[in-house]
């Protein structure tokens, strides 16, 4: 089977489709053949060697698939279910996931579409929700053209917030987050001099985070849930009295598994509702060098997503 792999750390140059033998599912694994992966900014961080990443690595993230085999023990599903979620390792024609981080995918939905869903908007939603936005309060996101920031911008509207600005590192991104419904756009410099908002889902990282905490009133409150760095001063916090609250899915999976389901179960209803539009930058498998590398310019659109062909 073909494998997205690199053997040295480096930019996405060094990204290649090997030929590798298929997994064989474990137990308590399955075996998903995979219609769409989804390609975020952590694979930059596995190409610089963050985590030490053993070489050869593979990028993991979310992928759309179907089951085409249960290792011993495993319940709950069957072969030939269609599925998406996230593996350590999915940049691959087939690849191994943990039953407990899958969920079902309607035939219906494209996969570019359900990948939307299962990944990236799973992960917006729960920002949203984490933060408990409120109708008629003001919302900033960074980050804003991504994956996962296209989609909070409008499922921001869609929750009834009355301000929604969108941060973005290049002005050529405008016109389209005005698409998605936001009402302000601003550059990452300019994060302290706008109007204040009452929530800020943050998703740059780095030195934008504490200029992201700048642009809160006081006791408004900030969710990060980018995996990139950055660090923020104790005092700004407190003469705000500002909140800060760190996402992860996997706690929320582990501790609050209902208020996941929910998620999971208002996505598929704005999507069929046509109320939330994933939009992609979608790429054959192996074509994936190309694919990180539009991350590396931040030159994308939306989610980008890497299509393997049947």
């Amino acid at each position: 089977m073909r494998k997205v792999r690199f053997h040295a750390y480096g930019n996405a140059d060094v990204l290649r489709l090997d030929e590798v033998a298929a997994p064989t599912p474990g137990p308590g694994e399955v075996l998903v053949a995979t219609e769409a992966v989804g390609v975020s900014l952590m694979l930059l961080k596995m190409l610089a060697g963050a985590g030490d990443t053993p070489l050869p690595g593979s990028p993991g993230g979310g992928f759309v698939g179907r089951i085409a085999a249960l290792g011993p023990g495993v319940t709950g599903c069957q072969v030939g279910d269609r599925v998406g979620g996230v593996a350590a390792e999915a940049c691959a024609e087939l690849l191994l996931a943990a039953p407990a981080l899958i969920t079902p995918v309607p035939e219906q939905v494209s996969a570019a579409d359900a990948l939307g869903v299962v990944h990236g908007g799973l992960v917006a939603l729960a920002a949203l929700r984490v933060g408990e936005l409120a109708k008629g309060q003001s919302v900033l996101v960074t980050n804003a053209a991504g994956g996962v920031g296209h989609l909070i911008v409008q499922l921001a509207r869609e929750l009834g917030a009355a301000r929604v600005v969108a941060a973005s590192g290049s002005p050529a991104k405008a016109d389209f987050l005005r698409s998605l419904g936001a009402d302000e756009v601003v550059g990452y410099q300019a994060l302290d001099r706008c109007e204040p908002v009452d929530l800020v889902l943050e998703g740059a990282g780095g030195e934008v985070l504490p200029r992201a905490l700048a642009a809160l009133r006081p006791f408004g409150r900030l969710v990060t849930l980018a995996g990139y760095g950055g660090t923020l001063d104790a005092g700004a916090v407190l003469g705000s009295m500002t909140t800060v609250t760190g996402l992860s899915m996997g706690q929320l999976a582990r501790h609050r598994p209902q208020l996941v389901e929910e998620i999971r179960a208002e996505l598929w209803r704005l999507l069929a509702e046509r109320r939330l539009r994933p939009v992609s930058v979608l790429l054959p498998l192996e074509r994936a060098a190309e694919a990180a590398a539009l991350l590396e310019s931040r030159a994308n659109l939306g989610k980008v997503v890497l299509s393997v062909a049947s």
